[in-house]
């Protein structure tokens, strides 16, 4: 049995970019740690046959589905159905933790 952890323990953080931590991974989904440093963001984009499910674990963020954007923080989440853009922004003063679940992955 794999046991992975999403605590403090398996964030990763970079200077110039977003950091994903992938915590599993199959051929029908992937759920990874994305950590943001503050002015950090993900670029929106769309996947035509994935969803996205995002969850934050630690800070706050301006996450954008389709028309519609919100800030979210520890305890919410947001899905994005596929084909709907969307990306998440650090627009905050701390680090941003958000587990990031997908499926199926990209190709």
């Amino acid at each position: 049995m794999k046991v992975v952890r999403w605590d403090r323990a398996a964030q990763r953080f970079s200077p110039d970019k977003l950091a994903k931590v992938a915590l599993f991974a199959s051929e029908r989904f992937f759920l990874d740690l994305y950590c943001l440093e503050p002015g950090q963001a993900q670029k929106t984009h769309a996947h035509a046959g994935s969803d996205k499910v995002y969850l934050v674990v630690e800070g706050t963020g301006t996450f954008e589905i389709g028309d519609e954007k919100r800030r979210l923080g520890p305890g919410e989440g947001t899905f994005a159905p596929a084909g709907v853009p969307h990306g998440v922004a650090n627009d905050s003063g701390e680090r941003l933790v958000v587990l990031t679940w997908m499926s199926p992955p990209p190709a």
